[in-house]
């Protein structure tokens, strides 16, 4: 007997390799992006409350009342909007369980799904075991991996069912403006087209620059899940614990499916998570990494190492390598692990198709010393 493979993607992702790489050579790891450095105490004390105060059986299968509720009002306020509401919102283990299960509410088999490369690795196989058929628009790095909207209006075709987006996007840390909304919008307007928009980096975006929900364009209202991450917004990744805002509709094909997968998630990390969302400062996340980001930047002018469009937001700066070697990106991202103690992600691990760009993206979710010492040996790499 014998099981088939159901995706194309590589059956170990790079973030596993590289972290194990980190991990074996005692590197300062730039590569994966997990922070860290502690969360808020306030949060550790609500999840250990959660627990004592007996919060420790099956929550409901959409998550917990409070939590929702919370998620709704602090959505409402920020964006000044009233559509979020404990109906449409829904709590998952995670953003990526939050892809997968969009996508199987959403497409049928031999569906067309366009997404855009560079892309986060588990978007393919997300398609791919649903019966989806991935159709990808490459971003060029020597155009700043601007979006290219006439091939994305030319990769439409009669079998599309759904396009995936990121926004703030990882790995370049591009935010889409109010027209990048509005050229899709133009493009699938009376078209059946679901967008699937991944915005976990919602709440760290640098300069000045806002995030733009998906759930606000009206065009959109009942085409679209957004998709969430606390484990972003609050430094806490391994809680597992996200949520995706859609129209009442589409939330109830999403949970028609949700209810069969894992059917409910922690109840303390929910429990703590209601009463943080009372008690946190949106802005926190992004000042916090705005400064760790200039940190990696300033740290690295005096290196050979060239950055390309400074971040807008997530965790991610890229950098072209090439000054530096001739190696490809793999080989130069276990190269600088091993040889230098410096551990990142290859550029091209965010592609099906092949790539020769010499680029590497550097994490800047980890503490201070940490960029300041990996950068320090950086600028001594010729």
């Amino acid at each position: 007997m014998s099981l088939r493979n159901k995706h194309t993607a590589s059956p170990v992702n790079i973030f596993t390799v590289m972290t194990n790489l980190a991990r074996q050579e005692n590197a300062y790891n730039l590569s994966q992006g997990l922070p860290d450095y502690p969360i808020a105490s306030e949060l550790s004390e609500l999840l250990r409350e959660a627990v004592t105060e007996g919060f420790n059986q099956y929550a409901p299968m959409q998550g917990l009342v409070p939590l929702r509720e919370n998620i709704s009002c602090t959505l409402n306020d920020r964006y000044n909007t009233g559509f979020c509401s404990p109906d449409t919102v829904t709590i998952t283990p995670g953003a990526t369980y939050g892809i997968y299960t969009a996508f199987a509410a959403i497409i049928e088999k031999g569906d067309e799904v366009i997404y855009l490369e560079p892309a986060f690795d588990c978007y393919l196989p997300a398609i791919e075991i649903n019966g989806g058929v991935p159709v990808s628009v490459t971003l060029e790095s020597h155009n700043n991996f601007a979006i290219d909207w006439e091939k994305i209006q030319n990769a439409i075709s009669a079998k599309t069912k759904a396009v995936l987006i990121n926004t703030p996007h990882n790995p370049t840390g591009y935010v889409w403006s109010q027209n990048d909304w509005d050229q899709l919008a133009a493009i699938i307007d009376g078209r059946d087209i679901y967008v699937v928009s991944d915005e976990v980096y919602d709440s760290i975006v640098f300069d000045g620059q806002r995030h733009i929900p998906g759930f606000l364009q009206p065009l959109f209202n009942d085409k679209i899940i957004s998709i969430y991450s606390f484990g972003k917004a609050f430094h806490i990744t391994g809680w597992k614990v996200g949520y995706c805002v859609a129209s009442k509709a589409i939330t109830e094909a999403f949970r028609s499916i949700h209810q069969y997968l894992t059917f409910s998630v922690n109840t303390p990390a929910q429990y703590a998570l209601a009463k943080y969302l009372e008690l946190y400062d949106a802005g926190e996340a992004g000042r916090t990494l705005q400064v760790k980001r200039n940190l990696l930047i300033d740290g690295l002018k005096p290196s050979p190492l060239r950055p390309l469009a400074t971040s807008a937001g997530t965790y991610f700066q890229l950098y072209d390598y090439s000054a530096i070697s001739d190696l490809n990106d793999v080989e130069f991202a276990q190269w600088l692990t091993t040889e230098h103690k410096v551990a990142t992600i290859p550029l091209s691990a965010f592609y099906k198709t092949l790539q020769k760009d010499r680029i590497v993206r550097f994490c800047f979710a980890k503490k201070d010393e940490v960029i300041e010492t990996a950068t320090s040996i950086l600028r001594h790499i010729r």
